[in-house]
């Protein structure tokens, strides 16, 4: 049965009100079945197009939320894939010293999110724009509106995205992890904690100090590669500079071959010779690589034995103050002092006969 059927057999089953005549009724019938006979033909002319749209849709929908979810996939394996051959590096002596685990774990997943960030924003984003095309949107308006939006914006946060880009490549670069001992310029101290836009450093003196990633021009990184430890030792002008070497050497060779040291030292303690030479001191100097970070260990032990190893062979260490001559007998004290005068005594005849006379006795005389 048709819907014109349908429609007939609805208008005439109701018998007609005293006041509607059956001319009035017949037109309102017509008009009804006109409509619905257009609405009919309109969409069985189009449901094709719609059918087309809608799949088009779903299937855009379908593939980027696969594509997203491979590509997030293969960014966490391949995460993973770079925390294992960290692990492995570990098992070699340097590599446990450039890296541990709070640093490789932060590094991770700074580089993991933002990855995975990127990618959805610009799958699901080509996606958005492919489904608005498919309804025929005209995109060249929307574009540029979201262009002259992006500048404002970065305008308007021009030192939140200048933070956040500082960290993204601080962070892919490897400038520093946590752990590391580093001079941002602003700030110094050791980093605890890296973000994409603040970085968290620990000072000397326990202070924890905010550094965004925008305000740093230089990093000086004091934990990577190896560190120089290097140690003056001032001496008189005067001492056997053969006797001096060898004492010096003997130091070096022992604080080489003992534990923890022999660790922390990454190369031979070299005598570099004579900083300086005046009249009464000259200055040797001496240095060595050491493990990073601890060139100041070494720099205090390498002092301390120093110290121990000239006074065992009596050669004085100088400096500061000018060196006193041993033969010079210590002045007398008192030498500069002048002798006590005679008339200081008011009981002694100078005194006596220094006083002004008074009374009956200036009288008499």
């Amino acid at each position: 049965m048709s819907l014109s059927a349908v429609l007939l057999a609805a208008g005439s089953s109701p018998s007609p009100t005293p006041s509607e005549s059956p001319t009035t009724l017949v037109p309102s019938l017509q008009d009804a079945q006109k409509s619905a006979t257009n609405a009919a033909s309109w969409v069985e002319q189009n449901w094709s197009t719609w059918l087309a749209i809608g799949l088009r849709v779903l299937l855009i929908l379908v593939i980027a939320g696969v594509l997203r979810m491979v590509v997030r996939r293969a960014i966490t394996k391949f995460i993973d894939r770079m925390n294992r051959t960290a692990q492995a590096v570990d098992g070699t002596t340097i590599g446990g010293l450039l890296a541990n685990n709070e640093r490789r774990r932060q590094r991770s997943q700074a580089i993991g999110s933002v990855l995975r960030s990127v990618a959805s924003f610009i799958i699901m984003g080509t996606a958005a724009l492919m489904i608005l095309g498919a309804f025929e949107i005209n995109l060249a308006p929307l574009l540029a509106s979201a262009g002259v939006a992006g500048v404002a914006i970065g305008f308007g946060a021009r030192n939140l995205v200048t933070d956040f880009l500082s960290g993204v490549f601080m962070i892919l670069e490897d400038q520093y992890g946590v752990g590391d001992t580093i001079d941002a310029g602003v700030a110094s101290g050791e980093v605890i904690e890296v973000g994409l836009r603040v970085t968290k450093l620990r000072g000397d003196q326990g202070e924890i100090w905010y550094v965004r990633n925008g305000e740093v021009k230089r990093i000086g990184n004091l934990s990577q590669g190896w560190a120089t430890a290097g140690v003056d030792v001032t001496v008189r002008a005067d001492e056997d500079l053969d006797r001096l070497k060898a004492t010096l050497a003997e130091v070096g060779e022992q604080l080489s071959k003992e534990e923890p040291w022999n660790e922390m030292l990454w190369g031979p303690i070299e005598i570099l010779g004579l900083d300086s030479v005046l009249l009464d001191s000259m200055v040797i100097h001496l240095s060595a690589k050491t493990m990073p970070g601890k060139s100041l260990t070494i720099e205090r032990e390498l002092r301390w034995r120093v110290k121990r190893a000239l006074d065992a062979a009596g050669i004085r260490i100088v400096g500061g103050t000018p060196l006193v001559p041993d033969t010079e007998e210590p002045a007398d004290p008192t030498a500069a002092m002048a002798a006590p005068s005679a008339y200081s005594n008011t009981g002694s005849p100078q005194a006596q006969a220094a006083t002004p006379l008074s009374g009956p006795q200036a009288a008499a005389k």
